[in-house]
């Protein structure tokens, strides 16, 4: 199964997702997910994560620091489409709706970027959360 997740720029939300649901998934033993991250915008590819994105992981013992970000291309095959925010959610079902694309979470995770550092550990805390329902859901559908 291979599952993406999508944020805006690919440097905070996306990848924070991509690092904790991969952990969580490993953790849990579960096996034959592939988890991938990238981008609406394409202005930070090639990029590392942001820095307190990737201090915030570091603070509960994640590792982000492989992480480039990359533009999501329609022509991929994933299974599992997460979507960091309902805007998101539109961008990536306009003119073909899917029922592989939802949300990461039942909230919108908010953008960080823009914030001060703390605010990334609030989306870390969000984004735990939802990465151990869909480790749940996951379970289920293999």
């Amino acid at each position: 199964m291979r599952v993406e997740i999508v944020c805006t720029g690919n440097i905070c939300r996306s990848p924070m997702g991509e690092v904790v649901l991969r952990a969580k998934l490993a953790e849990a033993g579960i096996e034959g997910v592939e988890v991938t991250s990238s981008g609406t915008g394409g202005w930070h590819v090639g990029d590392p994560m942001d820095p307190r994105a990737a201090a915030a992981l570091r603070r509960r013992g994640y590792d982000g620091s492989a992480h480039r970000a990359r533009r999501y291309e329609r022509s991929w095959e994933r299974d599992l489409v997460l979507a960091m925010d309902s805007g998101h959610l539109a961008e990536l079902t306009r003119g073909a709706a899917s029922e592989h694309v939802v949300l990461f979470a039942e909230l919108d995770v908010p953008d960080p970027y823009y914030g001060a550092d703390d605010g990334f550990d609030e989306v870390l805390a969000q984004v735990e959360t939802a990465a151990d329902q869909w480790v749940d859901r996951l379970r289920q559908q293999l």
